[in-house]
């Protein structure tokens, strides 16, 4: 089973590629339609590839490279050439990838796709690995809205109320207030509207249910 981590970076090489051929395309001056008519394939399946929910094979990566006169390296973000994603604003400082989308409201599955990406500073880049989430739903309301991004650092274990990502069954995930007492763990919702979760020791091991990052910064989007 794919590790955690390991589906961030396959995720990040993904929205590297959907970045670079809209920047590519869009720099040639074409429309979706314009493009896909050039290199033989339907615009429905350039708008799939820059959405992001399909990639093309090897080969149509390679006449995608041909095409736009860079490698295939370029477009899958092992290597940087002008045009290509933010460079640091600051020497240190670093871009992380928005992984997908993070219910604050009842679990569903966590990850669906890189919205976009962040800079953090290069003190927060110095305290460890991490990631930004999108959130989705009002029961964090009102401190964190729907819409409104995260920053979480990576870490297995959070103090009692902090805001953390906890995963549920290992692939579900949810944004809430840490509580955690001798017999379970509490997940708190700021929103009254909503119902604390609470998982015993049995089924934090049987779910299993694990934290994985503590929320260190709130952007709001408006």
């Amino acid at each position: 089973m794919i590790s955690f981590c390991d589906y961030i970076k396959v995720k990040e090489v993904s929205a590297v590629f959907r970045i670079r051929l809209k920047e590519l395309r869009e720099n040639a001056g074409l429309s979706q339609y314009g493009f896909a008519e050039k290199i033989g394939i339907s615009q429905s399946t350039v708008g799939n590839w820059e959405a992001g929910s399909r990639e093309p094979n090897f080969k149509t990566m390679e006449r995608i490279a041909d095409f736009f006169g860079v490698s295939v390296d370029y477009l899958l973000g092992r290597e940087t050439v002008a045009g290509g994603p933010p460079e640091p604003s600051v020497p240190g400082s670093k871009w992380i990838p928005v992984i997908g989308t993070i219910p604050a409201g009842t679990p569903v599955e966590a990850i669906e796709d890189i919205l976009d990406y962040e800079e953090i500073t290069p003190q927060m880049a110095s305290q460890g690995e991490h990631f930004a989430l999108k959130i989705k739903g009002q029961s964090m309301e009102p401190k964190i809205s729907d819409g409104d991004v995260v920053i979480v650092r990576k870490q297995d274990d959070c103090e009692n109320g902090e805001i953390a990502v906890v995963l549920v069954n290992g692939d579900e995930a949810t944004v809430k207030r840490i509580k955690k007492g001798p017999e379970g763990l509490m997940l708190i919702p700021n929103n009254p509207a909503y119902e604390p979760m609470f998982y015993s020791n049995a089924e934090i091991e049987s779910l299993p249910v694990s934290i994985i990052g503590k929320v260190v910064e709130l952007r709001a989007k408006f």
